[in-house]
């Protein structure tokens, strides 16, 4: 006996418009990844841990606290890249990407510095929008 299931048109609409979304969020899409100018992504931002001061990052920089300088997962090293708080508070900062991170809640994490400026040292994550302001060699 064989069962056949079928999907009515807005079925099959919805579990696409599901996958684009599932697809499409955190990853930021082929002109993030290329560190186009003007490219855009909202998340979450948190910032790198005190104890890291000093250890090499994922282009062989050390980390230095006091330097405007963010990891992202996949935006080419030494993008520089808007962070723009968006609850309102106008806070922005522009950073150069040296280092990787990782974890499906955040899409960057920020230098102290960075971090601080943004006035997030206490909320320790906020939600931010990056937007590509200079592609990696344009500094």
């Amino acid at each position: 006996m064989t069962t056949r299931l079928s999907m009515t048109a807005a079925s099959r609409l919805a579990l696409l418009l599901v996958l684009l979304v599932v697809l499409g969020s955190g990853c930021g899409g082929a002109d993030l990844r290329a560190g186009k100018l003007g490219a855009e992504q909202d998340g979450r931002a948190t910032f790198i841990s005190p104890r890291l001061v000093g250890h090499r990052t994922a282009n062989g920089e050390r980390y230095d606290p006091v330097r405007f300088t963010a990891a992202h997962p996949s935006l080419p090293f030494a993008t520089w890249v808007q962070v723009t708080r968006l609850d309102n508070t106008g806070r922005t900062v522009v950073v150069r990407i040296n280092d990787r991170c990782a974890g499906s809640k955040k899409i960057i994490d920020l230098s102290e510095a960075a971090a601080r400026q943004l006035d997030m040292l206490r909320a320790g994550s906020v939600r931010v929008r990056l937007q590509v302001v200079a592609a990696p060699g344009r500094e």
